[in-house]
C-alpha cells in the first residue's frame, strides 16, 4: 500500500510534501486551497479596480468561467474568485475540507457583493460536484442578506427578478450552470470552424443551449443535478456588464485552442444578445507572482505578436512540416474565432497574417508544399473574416487571395 498524496505546484500547494507517494490531482473538498483563495483576492481587486476605472462603477453582474482543469492545477483559484467577487470566506473543518462559507462584512469588504453567473465545464461538473454545491449555497447565502441593494446586487438582482416576473427564490437564486447530465462542450466552436452560422446570434443562442442545465439545491436540500432552466440563463446574462476568465499556462494560450473562444467567447456573445449591450471582456494571467488582467482585446494582440506573427515562432513550427502549418492555420481559425463571437481582433492582424503567409510568395511555397488543405484552409478563413465584415482589407488584397485560393483549389484538385 502507497500513501495517497495531491500533485501539483509545490509554491501553490505545499501539501504535496512528502514526494513518493500516490499521485491523485486534487482532493475536491478542500477546493480552494488557501493560497489559491489568497491569490484570488489580488487577481478580483486588479479586476474590479479595472473596471470601475473604465466604466465608471462595478460590474453589477459578472459571468465566469470555470474549468476542471485549470482549478485542479491552481488548486481552485477561479473557485476562489466567484467567491471574492460574492464577498464571502471559504471555511473549513477539522480534516481541511471546505464544508462552508461566510460572508465577509461589508466594512471589511470595502465594495458592494458583485452577482456571478457562473458557467463550468463538463469536466468541473463531473469532478467538482460539492464544490458546485457550495458556489450555490455562497449565492444563496449572499441573497439572504439584509444589507441595502446598492451593496449587494446579488440580493437586488434576485428580488428584482422575483417582482418582476413572479418566479419563487430558487429559481431567481440560479446561478451554477453547465452542460446536461453527461454531455459536454458548448460546440460553438465547431459551429465557427465549420462556417456553419449566419447570424453571430446564432453562437449565443448555441451557448446557451447547451449551457443551460442549473446545478445546486433548493431551499429544503435537494438537489437539482442538471435541470433545463434556460429562462432563467437568459434573465441572469441579461444583467451581466463583464465576462471573465482565467488564462492557467504558460503554453497554452487563448489562441492555441478553440476552448477559449467557445466559453468565454460563447458566454460574452450570448450576454450581447440577452442585455443588448457587448459586455467588458476579461482574462486574468496568474501564472506568476504579478497578476495581471487584460482585455481580451489586448490578449489577442498580445498573442499574435508573441506566436502567430513572431518568426521564431512560426519557423519552429514549420520545422515539424504538415503539423506544422496545421498549427499555423489553426492559430489563425483560433483568432477569427474570436471576431466570431466577440468582434474582438484589430484589422491589423489579419492584414498582417495574409502578408506574412499568403501574399508573401516564398512562405506560401513553403505552406502549401507541406500541407496544401491546411494552406488553403488558412487563405480560405481570412476571405471568411473579410466576408462577415471582419476585416477591412483593401480591394487589391482580397482579389491576390481569392486568386492564390483558386490555385490551391486546383493544385489539390490535380488541374494546376
Amino acid at each position: 500500500y502507497i500513501e495517497p498524496g495531491p500533485g501539483a505546484d509545490i509554491v501553490q500547494n505545499p501539501f504535496i510534501l512528502p514526494t513518493g507517494r500516490n499521485t491523485h490531482a486534487v482532493n475536491p473538498y478542500a477546493v480552494p486551497s488557501v493560497v489559491a483563495y489568497s491569490r484570488a483576492e489580488r487577481v478580483v481587486n486588479l479586476l474590479l479596480e479595472r473596471h470601475r476605472s473604465e466604466h465608471g462603477q462595478y460590474p453589477r453582474a459578472m459571468a465566469l468561467v470555470l474549468w476542471g482543469l485549470d482549478n485542479i492545477k491552481t488548486q481552485g483559484e477561479g473557485v476562489a474568485q466567484a467567491l471574492w467577487l460574492l464577498g464571502v470566506r471559504p471555511v473549513r473543518d477539522s480534516m481541511n475540507r471546505v464544508t462552508e462559507v461566510e460572508p465577509i462584512p461589508l466594512e471589511t469588504l470595502g465594495r458592494p457583493r458583485i452577482d456571478v453567473v457562473m458557467t463550468v465545464s463538463g469536466i468541473f461538473r463531473d469532478l467538482f460536484g460539492a464544490t458546485m454545491m457550495l458556489l450555490d449555497k455562497a449565492v444563496r447565502r449572499v441573497a439572504e442578506l439584509d444589507e441595502p441593494d446598492e451593496w449587494n446586487y446579488v440580493r437586488r438582482n434576485i428580488t428584482g427578478e422575483m417582482a418582476a416576473t413572479g418566479v419563487e427564490f430558487d429559481e431567481a437564486a440560479l446561478r451554477v450552470y453547465s452542460n446536461a447530465p453527461g454531455s459536454y462542450g458548448t460546440n460553438v466552436n465547431f459551429m465557427v470552424m465549420d462556417s456553419q452560422w449566419e447570424h453571430a446570434d446564432a453562437l449565443g443562442d448555441l451557448f446557451v443551449t447547451r449551457k443551460c442545465f442549473a446545478y445546486g439545491r433548493d431551499r429544503e436540500g435537494r438537489a437539482l443535478e442538471g435541470r433545463e432552466a434556460r429562462a432563467g440563463l437568459s434573465r441572469a446574462l441579461a444583467r451581466v456588464e463583464a465576462t471573465y476568465q482565467n488564462v492557467d499556462s504558460f503554453e497554452i494560450g487563448i489562441t492555441d485552442v478553440d476552448h477559449y473562444f467557445e466559453y468565454l467567447g460563447g458566454v460574452s456573445k450570448a450576454v450581447e444578445k440577452h442585455a443588448s449591450a457587448r459586455p467588458a471582456i476579461y482574462l486574468s494571467d496568474a501564472l506568476s507572482r504579478d497578476a495581471r488582467v487584460r482585455s481580451l482585446e489586448e490578449t489577442v494582440r498580445l498573442e499574435t505578436r508573441t506566436k502567430t506573427l513572431n518568426p521564431k515562432w512560426y519557423e519552429g513550427m514549420l520545422k515539424h512540416g504538415f503539423r506544422g502549418v496545421a498549427e499555423i492555420e489553426s492559430h489563425v481559425t483560433n483568432t477569427f474565432g474570436w471576431s466570431a463571437t466577440a468582434d474582438a481582433v484589430d484589422d491589423w492582424v489579419y492584414t498582417e497574417v495574409a502578408e506574412t503567409f499568403v501574399l508573401d510568395e516564398r512562405m506560401m511555397e513553403r505552406l502549401s508544399s507541406l500541407n496544401p488543405h491546411s494552406a488553403r484552409s488558412l487563405v480560405a478563413r481570412l476571405l471568411e473574416a473579410e466576408g462577415r465584415g471582419f476585416w477591412a482589407a483593401e480591394a487589391g488584397m482580397v482579389s491576390r487571395l481569392r486568386d492564390i485560393f483558386s490555385t490551391l483549389e486546383d493544385r489539390i484538385e490535380g488541374v494546376a
